[in-house]
């Protein structure tokens, strides 16, 4: 074992307790102080090799690893053929496969090895995450049962560091919801609290963390279309509310944010472009399968029939573009819109705002952004107010921010149009100002 901290002290002391009682190496000399069973470290890591047939390098990173390994008295000095190295600690891929190539060099096996939860590495508690050849693992498995609770074996070379990486995303990607969370409950005067007693019942465990996982899993890798149809208009829905609440608080959710842009990607859906252009191409493929004398219909009333096809329900259309118009515009904006059919008033709500404005790769922010380049160039101050107003309602941009954006603009611009900007820019601020504190 090289490295005595929390995890390969803890591997350490497990192996001791199976009975495997190691050779071990720190740089510092007292680091096996206060673990049971476990010897004083060896001189160097060459001394630890020399006297193993498997060791674990438990490390901070890809330096530490490049020189107890491959160092003036590193493991490979002292190693002989057949011996293998475990490297537990997380290092990106490139790194895996240099320390591999090394190894193989010297005749020596390597694996990949990713560890959860490192609290209960002194306890036999912990998962070994493997890449690596088989044969190899094979070599190596004795050892690793004698300090993990479970072994898995994820694949190739670097496949057990691309799970743990992998894993580290939902870790730390979850304290991050959690952080918006409690941000948004705080704001709205909730005790933290009492999301976590409303969390621990409704899901006490913890099952709702990897339920779209098995739900892949049990639709052989990709979310059921009937499921993804029954879940996406309620995680729409449920987002939208969040950002609306976020908005009407100030609370940054950046998270949330991501998440509603790509809400069909994560339910495995095709983005709506994609989607239209493939239903598209069935039309075409099932129109060429037609009798010749089937095929004569006026071009025209063709075209209205394949738009109709490939058009979803007008009211799913209507509704996500009334949802982007409120989170564009800010809350309540589109029950401000006539209730009378308008052919452009329609086409804007259930095209512009529902296909567009709800584009995966840019942000509600980016586009508006955009959006007042063109207004400053036109020298509208109408839309600019419009757009400024909708970014001080959602706190994407401070009062001080659009005043520097119609400087900005004014050296593309022009002076005049930059002056409608700004005037527009003034509008929207006194527009707002009186109701929320925007400073």
């Amino acid at each position: 074992m090289v490295g005595l901290g929390m995890i390969g002290g803890g591997v350490a002391v497990s192996l001791a307790t199976s009975g495997l009682v190691p050779a071990v190496y720190d740089i510092r000399p007292t680091a096996a102080d206060g673990l049971p069973g476990v010897p004083a470290p060896l001189g160097s890591p060459a001394e630890v090799a020399a006297a193993s047939d498997v060791v674990m390098v438990a490390v901070v990173d890809a330096a530490q690893a490049r020189e107890v390994i491959g160092g003036a008295n590193g493991l490979l000095k002292g190693a002989r053929p057949g011996l293998t190295l475990v490297l537990l600690a997380t290092v990106e891929l490139p790194v895996v496969r240099e320390l591999a190539a090394a190894c193989a060099d010297a005749g020596v096996g390597f694996l990949d090895c990713g560890v959860t939860p490192g609290d209960r590495a002194a306890e036999n508690g912990m998962v070994a995450i493997l890449g690596g050849d088989q044969d190899v693992v094979d070599r190596a498995l004795p050892v690793l049962d004698g300090w993990a609770r479970k072994v898995v074996h994820c694949g190739p070379l670097g496949a057990g560091m691309a799970t743990k990486i992998a894993r580290n995303v939902v870790t730390y990607g979850g304290w991050r919801t959690v952080a918006e969370a409690v941000a948004l409950v705080e704001a709205a005067g909730v005790e933290p609290a009492r999301l976590t007693e409303v969390i621990d019942t409704a899901d006490p465990g913890g099952t709702t963390l990897l339920q779209l996982l098995r739900l892949r899993t049990a639709g052989e890798g990709a979310l059921p279309d009937a499921l993804a149809d029954k879940i996406e208009p309620l995680m729409a829905k449920d987002l939208d509310a969040a950002r609306a609440l976020a908005a009407e608080l100030g609370v940054p959710v950046p998270l949330v944010d991501v998440a509603r842009a790509h809400a069909r990607q994560t339910l495995d859906r095709q983005p709506a472009e994609r989607q239209s252009a493939d239903r598209q191409a069935a039309n075409r493929q099932a129109a060429d399968r037609q009798p010749a004398d089937r095929r004569t219909l006026d071009h025209q009333t063709a075209d209205r029939q394949t738009l109709d096809q490939q058009a979803e329900p007008a009211g799913d259309a209507r509704a996500r573009g009334l949802r982007l118009m409120d989170q564009v515009y800010g809350p309540g904006f589109s029950s401000t819109l006539p209730d009378a059919t308008e052919p452009y008033l329609d086409e804007t709500v259930e095209h512009l705002f529902a296909d567009i404005w709800s584009r995966d790769g840019l942000s509600v922010r980016d586009r508006r952004l955009l959006t007042l380049g063109v207004g400053a160039s036109l020298g509208r101050a109408d839309l600019i107010r419009v757009q400024a107003r909708g970014a001080l309602h959602n706190r994407e941009l401070t009062p001080d921010q659009l005043r520097e954006a119609v400087l900005h603009l004014a050296y593309y611009v022009g002076w005049c149009n930059a002056t409608a900007a700004q005037q527009g820019i003034a509008d929207a601020i006194a527009d707002v100002s009186p109701t929320k504190d925007i400073r």
